[in-house]
């Protein structure tokens, strides 16, 4: 991955929707913020998309598309306790809709992750500080 991706990646506020209103933002390498810890305990957390594989810009229904179907792929296994909708949005003003998934470990994430194309995703577990999960990706499109 290049380093301008990287940083795109580094500097992205990963916004989760709180029920009441407003929104949580997770920060790469901080801890989460509240009330989120409250939601995930000891467990395994992920923030994910299946927006713009391999951070190639594609048409919205399209992007909508991959993402009900990473939202039907995340809800079908036994590990996933909760999901919340939230939203990537960059330094540049771009935004990938995207989801909070507290339960599933990073294996489970990282073959969600291959499988619609992501670079990467932001996981962690329990308190701990949130981390950024780059993904080996197959050659093609």
């Amino acid at each position: 991955m290049d380093e301008a991706l990287l940083a795109a990646y580094r500097a992205t506020a990963y916004r989760v929707r709180l029920p009441g209103g407003g929104r949580a933002t997770i920060r790469i390498d901080l801890p989460l913020p509240d009330p989120l810890p409250d939601w995930v305990g000891d467990l395994h957390w992920g923030f994910i998309t299946a927006w713009n594989p391999r951070s190639q810009q594609r048409a919205r229904p399209d992007n909508r598309c991959a993402q009900r179907k990473l939202l039907g792929a995340v809800q079908e296994h036994a590990a996933t306790i909760a999901v919340h909708a939230a939203i990537g949005v960059g330094g540049d003003g771009w935004k990938e809709p995207s989801l909070f998934v507290i339960g599933p470990d990073p294996d489970l994430l990282d073959r969600l992750a291959q499988r619609f194309g992501q670079n990467a995703y932001v996981h962690g577990q329990g308190h701990a500080a949130a981390q950024l999960r780059l993904i080996a990706l197959p050659d093609g499109p």
